[in-house]
């Protein structure tokens, strides 16, 4: 019988998945791989397999370009490389190919807890591959470790106002920590280009550990006392973030993990994603490309419109009273578009359905706090809203998003500083932008540089 060669793309594919396979057979004997150690093993075949899809593929078209897709602020045009997530239109987020549920089913978990570990989906971001939970222990037990901010950088927060808003203290903070940069340090002693995803990885492991004690910082500092409790070497990132908070309810620190998980990460071109991943790519270190993210989630229109959610729905709440009637929530929907104004929390830039991260808080909700008056509203809400903005004609996607539900949650628990919300957003999206970024220079990418035009150039190209 004759056989096919297989392609060098082919090949590069099955001896990565031989290398993950011997990574699982190995856990069960020697002493697991570190995050840095399995990364440096899978960058070698990462680069060759870049470098096949190239040569295969590097001039074929995705599709031409649309005027209005220039005017429209890049809607759907394909322009970035970004491996840690995929949105689909249709079903939603996948997380290296893994879906939420798929995330919650095989992601460790803390003892007696059924929310994945943040720590475990770091992993999956980086590597594509499903930690064991030795080596999630491990990677809690490293950032501890790394936790401690410098002194001068909580000076910087405690000098804040409290009328400064938490976004603009958070981006401070994490700006200044560039002050101690491996990267910036490495570059400018003329380190070689291979390496520089190392000491972008450290940098970003900094970054990641150091951000339970800034928020913490920030939260008490604007709403208590000022006095931080220590991080526990032995407890899970969502658990020292929660203590940090000032919350030790385990089932809020269960929402951390799931909030955390599913809100790190959610492809490139969102506004955080894609401005950390620009700012990068002029090898600017993560401090500084993650503070540039960080500034851009601050927009209404990115990560504080989980705090126009609540406030219209608590004022939905204090004009229909709880427990409303479905057509008294249909007629204050009603009168909020006659109004000109949105529906807070609902379509989507990509999605045309529901949210999968709206449907696992919902779940989070119904498991935890079914009783609670306003999520019963928001429920209500759900149950409303789709039809009438469709028979409205005001959204492709009359489906909920993300931010429909997550300042609920937040609130049932005594997080109720709406200002806060978003900086919670900023901790967990620098799981994604750093997983990139630390890919970005192990790849080499390229200084990004898009072509752009002015509005007389694309008249005169058309002008018959």
């Amino acid at each position: 019988m004759a056989f096919r060669a297989q392609s060098p793309l082919l090949s590069a594919l099955r001896s990565a998945q031989l290398a993950r396979a011997s990574v699982r057979f190995a856990s069960t004997g020697a002493k697991p791989l570190t995050l840095k150690e399995r990364l440096a093993e899978l960058i070698p075949t990462e680069i060759e397999k870049v470098k096949q899809i190239r040569a295969e593929h590097g001039k074929k078209s995705f599709g031409p370009v649309l005027v209005d897709q220039l005017y429209g602020g890049m809607r759907g045009l394909p322009a970035l490389i970004w491996d840690g997530s995929v949105l689909d239109a249709e079903e939603g987020i996948r997380f290296r190919g893994k879906s939420i549920p798929e995330c919650q089913e095989l992601l460790p978990k803390a003892p007696g807890g059924s929310e994945p570990l943040p720590e475990g989906l770091f992993w999956l971001l980086l590597t594509g591959e499903i930690p064991t939970q030795e080596q999630v222990k491990e990677l809690s037990r490293e950032w501890a470790a790394r936790a401690a901010v410098p002194e001068f950088v909580e000076e910087i927060l405690d000098r804040c106002p409290p009328t400064l808003h938490p976004m603009s203290q958070f981006s401070l903070a994490v700006t200044a920590l560039n002050h101690d940069s491996a990267f910036a340090k490495a570059y400018q002693e003329g380190i070689s280009k291979k390496d520089y995803w190392q000491s972008t990885f450290e940098d970003s492991m900094d970054l990641i550990a150091k951000l339970p004690n800034i928020a913490g910082t920030i939260y008490r500092n604007v709403f208590g006392d000022g006095k931080l409790p220590p991080i526990d070497p032995e407890k899970d990132y969502s658990h020292n973030l929660a203590t940090l908070l000032g919350f030790d309810n385990e089932a809020f620190v269960e929402l951390l993990r799931l909030y955390i998980t599913i809100h790190s990460d959610h492809e490139g071109g969102n506004v955080s994603a894609h401005t950390g991943k620009l700012v990068g790519s002029a090898l600017s270190d993560p401090f500084l490309a993650f503070g540039a993210s960080l500034n851009g989630l601050a927009g209404p229109l990115h990560g504080l419109a989980n705090q126009e959610v609540l406030i219209w729905l608590r004022k939905m709440q204090a004009k229909i009273g709880e427990n409303a009637s479905d057509e008294a929530v249909k007629e204050y929907v009603w009168s909020t578009l006659k109004a000109g104004q949105v529906v807070p929390g609902y379509g989507h830039a990509v999605l045309r359905k529901t949210d999968p991260r709206y449907t696992a808080q919902r779940e989070f909700a119904l498991k935890h706090m079914g009783n609670d008056p306003l999520f019963k509203l928001v429920a209500q809400v759900y149950s409303v809203v789709p039809d009438i903005l469709l028979e409205a004609g005001k959204a492709k996607n009359p489906w909920p998003n993300v931010d429909a539900h997550s300042g609920v949650l937040l609130s049932h628990y005594g997080l109720t500083q709406m200002q806060f919300y978003t900086v919670l957003f900023g901790v967990s999206r620098a799981f994604g932008v750093a997983a990139q970024l630390i890919w970005d220079r192990a790849l080499g990418a390229p200084l990004e540089r898009p072509k752009s035009y002015s509005s007389d150039a694309i008249h005169k190209m058309f002008k018959q």
